[in-house]
């Protein structure tokens, strides 16, 4: 009788071992070949969230690989159109950068020589760290080796060509991610009918996987209009917040942060500081530019707290913890693009775990 309850539960461990096994080599398959599976599941979300505009043009006698290609091509110009439309302003910003820096190389120097500036302290800390050191060994005060100082213009320099290096590996991602997307968006329901195929021959199974691809195709879609009305209420905030201070180049700010809020979390913080920093130069004073930081907080506070979350919360039904944990886990697998596209996948997950009977228990922890 011990024989035979004993044997389920060593069934049942084994069963948590390997699947816990599988999830780790998961993971760690998709951190190693990220470079490969970030533009497929962004062209594939992209080919979710485009899919209703192909399906129109198809209805009016468009083919959809004509179709595709069109959508495509509108939403390209509408980027560039909009870079075109701001190229005035983002020259001016670039223009005023060795002013910004002159003033911050002004700033640094005056706090220097200031005698009770924060400097001065940490220097004199430095110093009498190396006087003890020096003492407990035994020798003398330690004399700093002077060697040659890197000019700066080299290190801007190294600095420039990291960033244009990351940024033509984000744009070689999105062409690739577009491809994808075109395919896909030209293929039409082959796919979907291969993996209903591929699902089992029983017809529950067939018309389980159909439901699970109708609501994954409804919440990226929905996900995809929830950000858009929530970036361009932030564009909208931080253009007249910005404007209302007399900020320069209110609308480049506003459309920058309308961007970087994509990015859940750190894309506010950014907007935060960088105008904040931006106020600080053009005004040269400190409690203005606070001022300014904590007005354009405020407002991605109450749009990230607030509207985001009603408006995500409708869209997903998702508890918040869900949803930080899966940005957590996204943003260390893929960095960036991880946080793009955490709160897709983690919505994919739920779909697919309120309907596999064995995942339900899954389902119920993410949902609100």
């Amino acid at each position: 009788m011990d024989i035979e309850l004993q044997t389920p539960r060593r069934l049942r461990s084994a069963d948590c071992a390997l699947t816990a096994i599988a999830v780790v080599a998961v993971v760690a398959g998709a951190k190693f070949a990220g470079t490969f599976l970030v533009p497929v599941v962004v062209g594939i979300l992209a080919s979710y969230s485009l899919k209703p505009l192909v399906a129109g043009l198809e209805r009016v006698g468009v083919h959809r690989a004509i179709g595709g290609a069109i959508v495509l091509a509108i939403l390209t110009g509408l980027v560039i159109g909009g870079v075109f439309l701001l190229r005035d302003d983002a020259k001016a910003a670039l223009a005023e950068l060795p002013h910004a820096a002159r003033k911050l190389r002004i700033a640094a120097h005056e706090s220097a020589r200031r005698p009770e500036g924060p400097v001065a302290h940490v220097r004199a800390a430095a110093a009498e760290l190396n006087r003890a050191a020096a003492e407990a060994s035994g020798s003398g005060p330690a004399v700093a080796a002077q060697a040659p100082a890197p000019p700066a213009p080299t290190a801007l320099q190294k600095w420039f060509a990291e960033q244009s290096s990351k940024l033509l590996a984000i744009v070689a991602d999105l062409g690739v991610a577009a491809m994808l997307a075109y395919f896909l968006l030209a293929s039409g329901d082959t796919f979907r009918r291969k993996l209903a195929q591929l699902a089992g021959p029983t017809l529950a199974r067939r018309r389980i996987t159909i439901e699970i691809l109708d609501e994954i195709d409804a919440q990226v879609q929905r996900y995809l209009l929830t950000m858009v009305v929530i970036n361009t209420v932030v564009a909208i905030t931080t253009w007249a917040i910005l404007a209302a201070f007399g900020v320069d180049h209110a609308a480049l700010w506003g459309v920058i942060a309308g961007v970087l809020h994509v990015v859940p979390y750190a894309g506010s913080a950014l907007t935060i500081v960088a105008t904040g920093f931006a106020a600080f130069l053009q005004f040269e004073n400190a409690g203005r530019a606070l001022m300014v930081a904590l007005a354009i907080g405020t407002g991605a506070t109450l749009i990230g707290t607030g509207l985001s979350s009603w408006l995500l919360g409708r869209t997903f039904r998702m508890n918040a913890v869900a949803v930080f944990v899966a940005l957590l886990f996204f943003g260390w697998l893929w960095g960036g693009w991880g946080l793009l596209v955490g709160v897709p996948l983690l919505a994919t997950v739920k779909t697919a775990a309120d309907r596999i009977a064995p995942l339900r228990a899954v389902g119920a922890l993410i949902s609100s």
